[in-house]
C-alpha cells in the first residue's frame, strides 16, 4: 500500500463518514426515522423500499452507512500495510472501525426497539467521534506522504520549531474538546426532542436573558448557554495557544476553531429564524451540523498536534 493510495482511501472514508452524519441529520429533521418501520436491515420487509419520502430518506441513510462501513473496514486493513507501519495510523483506523460498528448497532436498536431521545442523542455523538477518527487518519496520511517526500533537514527544522510547545496545552485542548462534546450532545438532544422552539428570538430566549426554565424551554436555553460559553472558552484557548506555544501551526488551528464557533453561533441564529419554514429549516440544520463537526475535528487535530509537539521537547 503506497502512501498516496492510503491517503486517497482515508479521504474516501472521511468523506463517507461526513455523508453518514448529514444523512442522519436529514432523517431526524424530516422525521423519517420510522420510514422503514421496525425492520432492519430491510425496509418494511423489502430490499427495495416503497417510494415514499420517509422510506427513501431512511433507506438512503442505511445504504450510505453500509458503503461507509466497507470503506472504514478497508482503511483499517490497509493501515497494517503502510510502510513503515505506524501505531498512530492503526489506532485511528481501529477507533474509526469500532465507533462505526457502535453507531450501526445503536441505529439498529433505535429501529427495532423503542429508544429514548437521550440515547438517540448519543448516537449522533458516536457518529461524530467516528468522523473525527477518519479525519485524523486522513490528516496523518497527508503528513506521512509529505514526510516521505521531505528531506531530513526539513524534519530537523520542524523539530527545532516545536521545542516551545508546553505540555499543559494538550490538557487544556482536551478539556475544551470534552466540553464541546457536551454542548454537541445538548444540541442533539434538542433536535431529537424537537424542543428548538423552546427559545423564541435571538440572542435572548423568549425576550428574557434568563427565561423560566420549564417545559421545552430548558433544553433549548441550556444549549444556547453552552454554545455561548464554548465561544468564550475558545477565545481563551486561542490567546493561550498563541502566547504559550510559539507555534504557528497550533495557533492557526486555534484561530480556525474560534472562527468556526462564531459561524456555529450564527448558524444557530439561522435555525431560530427558520423554525417556521420546514423546507428551509432542513438546510439550516444541515449547515449547523456540518459546522459543529468541522469544529470538533479541528479541536481533535489541535489536541493531537499539541501532544506530539510537546513530546519533542
Amino acid at each position: 500500500m503506497t502512501a498516496r493510495r492510503f491517503r486517497i482511501l482515508s479521504l474516501a472514508s472521511c468523506i463517507g463518514m461526513l455523508l453518514v452524519l448529514l444523512a442522519g441529520a436529514i432523517v431526524t429533521n424530516t422525521g423519517s426515522g420510522e420510514g422503514c418501520g421496525t425492520d432492519w436491515p430491510l425496509c418494511n420487509g423489502k430490499f427495495i423500499p416503497a417510494y415514499t419520502l420517509e422510506s427513501m430518506v431512511e433507506y438512503s441513510h442505511r445504504f450510505v452507512t453500509g458503503i461507509e462501513g466497507l470503506l472504514v473496514l478497508a482503511a483499517f486493513a490497509a493501515s497494517f500495510f503502510v510502510k513503515p507501519r505506524s501505531r498512530e495510523a492503526i489506532g485511528y483506523a481501529s477507533g474509526a472501525l469500532l465507533f462505526t460498528v457502535i453507531q450501526a448497532i445503536l441505529g439498529m436498536m433505535a429501529v427495532i426497539w423503542p429508544t429514548s431521545d437521550a440515547v438517540m442523542a448519543i448516537h449522533f455523538g458516536i457518529s461524530m467521534i467516528a468522523f473525527s477518527l477518519t479525519w485524523l487518519l486522513y490528516v496523518w496520511s497527508r503528513r506521512h506522504e509529505k514526510a516521505l517526500a521531505n528531506s531530513h533537514a526539513d524534519a530537523a527544522a520542524e523539530r527545532a520549531s516545536s521545542r516551545s510547545v508546553p505540555a499543559s496545552l494538550f490538557k487544556w485542548v482536551l478539556a475544551v474538546m470534552a466540553y464541546c462534546y457536551i454542548v454537541v450532545y445538548l444540541g442533539a438532544y434538542v433536535r431529537h426532542t424537537s424542543t428548538a422552539g423552546g427559545c423564541v428570538g435571538w440572542p435572548l430566549c423568549n425576550g428574557e436573558l434568563i427565561p423560566e426554565l420549564t417545559g421545552v424551554t430548558w433544553p433549548a436555553f441550556a444549549h444556547r448557554l453552552g454554545a455561548f460559553l464554548l465561544g468564550i472558552t475558545l477565545v481563551v484557548l486561542f490567546i493561550y495557544t498563541r502566547k504559550m506555544s510559539g507555534n504557528r501551526e497550533l495557533t492557526r488551528s486555534a484561530a480556525m476553531a474560534l472562527g468556526l464557533v462564531v459561524l456555529q453561533i450564527l448558524s444557530g441564529w439561522l435555525l431560530t429564524e427558520t423554525l417556521d419554514n420546514e423546507d428551509v429549516y432542513v438546510f439550516t440544520a444541515l449547515l449547523h451540523t456540518f459546522i459543529i463537526c468541522i469544529l470538533f475535528n479541528t479541536l481533535c487535530s489541535l489536541a493531537v498536534r499539541a501532544y506530539q509537539l510537546s513530546r519533542r521537547r
